[in-house]
């Protein structure tokens, strides 16, 4: 699995063997990302695909140092009430 960041499109994105497998949305604001939606398509369903996602994406804020973290999109909301060894990243 292959992670990129699409910043034009306020995305991180999750590519598997040449095909968008998930995407993380937010909005930036002020030192803040906003997490308002997650979204992996129904063909790659059941794989953890959102879960490794949205732990990359949040390893790779943490390293930069430069943005929190609101999470108001249910997948990651629940994703830091299971993780909250990241609780350092919220807003």
């Amino acid at each position: 699995m292959e992670f990129k960041h699409n910043e034009g499109l306020n995305r991180y994105e999750a590519w598997l063997d040449g095909k968008l497998a998930g995407e993380a949305h937010y909005v930036r604001t002020a030192g803040v990302a906003n997490f308002d939606h997650t979204l992996v398509p129904r063909q790659f369903e059941g794989q953890g695909i959102a879960g490794k996602l949205v732990q990359h994406v949040m390893d790779e804020l943490r390293v930069a140092g430069e943005l929190k973290v609101q999470p108001t999109c249910p997948y990651v909301v629940r994703w830091f009430e299971m993780h909250p060894d990241y609780a350092d990243l919220l807003a």
